[in-house]
């Protein structure tokens, strides 16, 4: 268990520590944003809902020319500034009161975490080889959900004492946390921006098979609203299990990733590993909406019962599909163009959170078991789809190294 948790001494080791710290700020702000921005600062939901899409819709277009450049002006240079501006943006809001100023704060809050993702794993990329980054990658995620779990207890705590001055604290720890990630990032070696020669025009877009990888991963993606809002309504609307459910299903799913995604990305070294991974996770994502199904009309316990299994074979496919998208978002990447292509990778969780609340609700709340299975469905499709859209190779791309300087 401890192997699974902590990362061997290195560059992974780093890179876990400062995604922890990161993640704790993260978690704190994600219990209570809603809660700080309606009773503090006084915007109505509607407007708090418009201003962080309108943010997060330009994070996701700043997320290719961040990541670009980070490839151009190197990535641990990049990142650091990144956390910083991020950090900067998040005590930005300590001081906002009204609704224009917010949403210029939330684009560039969305904006700094967006870059910060694509020049984290632009960094990766050069520090860890090829055919470790997965587990690398895995790392981090556990230590992401780690950070997540006592972000959210820290978080919690704000909301049940609810005044102005506990809200305050949560978003200031946060600013905090990031530059402590800054921090944390600048004890790594540095990376070297690597130099290309010809310009590539509309970049990453143009690179059809790339596009439809990320497509497709977004459909699978549209799973993530399950536990924060598709479950819990359908727990209240359509079944009799007790409402306290929902918060042991999410205790479920982030402990089940701290203590198995290692183990989970293990098997996975390359296109054709990756490929099995998420069409095996499709199967499973299948079995896991068929089996929520079947918790309707059940009596209290065994409806208990069967979301639990459930939510087993959810977070099992959401491993392995986590695992396979990694392994690919690298290997079809031209290796002097991390950055810009890992920030195209990273829109997918933007358009899978904009859409799959408004997907999931709709098919769960909506359509009831048609609406698990045919959500089901769309995930094995797009899980079966994902083969031949990676193996669209017209020739291998040129390996270019990017070679750490290591700084004192």
């Amino acid at each position: 268990m401890t192997n699974s948790l902590v990362p061997p001494a290195g560059p992974r080791l780093v890179l876990a520590l400062a995604q922890l710290t990161n993640a704790v700020g993260d978690g704190a702000y994600l219990v209570t944003s809603a809660f700080y921005f309606t009773h503090v600062v006084g915007l109505s939901p509607a407007r708090v809902g418009l201003g962080l899409t309108v943010g997060w819709a330009v994070g996701s277009v700043a997320g290719v020319p961040l990541g670009r450049l980070a490839d151009r002006r190197g990535a641990r240079g990049t990142a650091v500034l990144l956390a910083l501006a991020a950090g900067l943006a998040v005590a930005s809001f300590l001081f906002v009161r009204g609704f224009l100023p917010f949403v210029a704060i939330a684009c560039a809050y969305a904006a700094a975490q967006s870059g910060l993702a694509a020049a984290r794993q632009t960094l990766l990329a050069g520090l860890v080889p090829t055919g470790e980054r997965t587990g690398a990658l895995a790392y981090l995620q556990s230590a992401f959900n780690a950070g997540l779990a006592v972000g959210a207890g820290l978080g919690g705590l704000a909301i049940q004492a609810g005044t102005r001055e506990a809200y305050l604290a949560v978003f200031a720890m946060d600013a905090v946390t990031f530059a402590v990630c800054a921090g944390v990032l600048l004890r790594l070696a540095s990376v070297a921006p690597v130099a290309v020669r010809k310009r590539h025009g509309l970049g990453v877009v143009r690179d059809r098979r790339y596009v439809a990888v990320t497509a497709l991963n977004t459909v699978l993606l549209l799973r993530m609203p399950l536990l924060s809002l598709g479950l819990p309504l359908w727990i209240a609307e359509r079944t009799q299990a007790p409402a306290w459910l929902v918060s042991a299903l999410f205790v479920l799913n982030t402990g089940a990733v701290m203590a198995f995604q290692v183990r989970m990305a293990r098997g996975v070294t390359g296109i054709g590993s990756a490929v099995g991974a998420v069409r095996r996770s499709g199967w499973v994502m299948l079995a896991a909406c068929a089996v929520f199904a079947l918790s309707a009309g059940a009596s209290p316990w065994v409806a208990a019962g069967v979301l639990v299994t459930g939510a087993v074979l959810q977070v099992v496919a959401e491993m392995g599909q986590s695992a396979g998208s990694w392994q690919l978002s690298f290997d079809l990447a031209p290796a002097d163009r991390v950055g810009e292509y890992q920030g195209f990778f990273g829109t997918g969780v933007t358009v899978a959170r904009t859409l799959g609340p408004l997907v999931v609700t709709t098919l769960l709340i909506g359509w009831g078991t048609a609406g698990w299975l045919l959500l089901g469905g769309v995930t094995l499709l797009a899980s079966y789809a994902m083969g031949p859209a990676a193996r669209r190779v017209t020739a291998p791309r040129p390996e270019v190294r990017q070679r750490p300087v290591l700084v004192n």
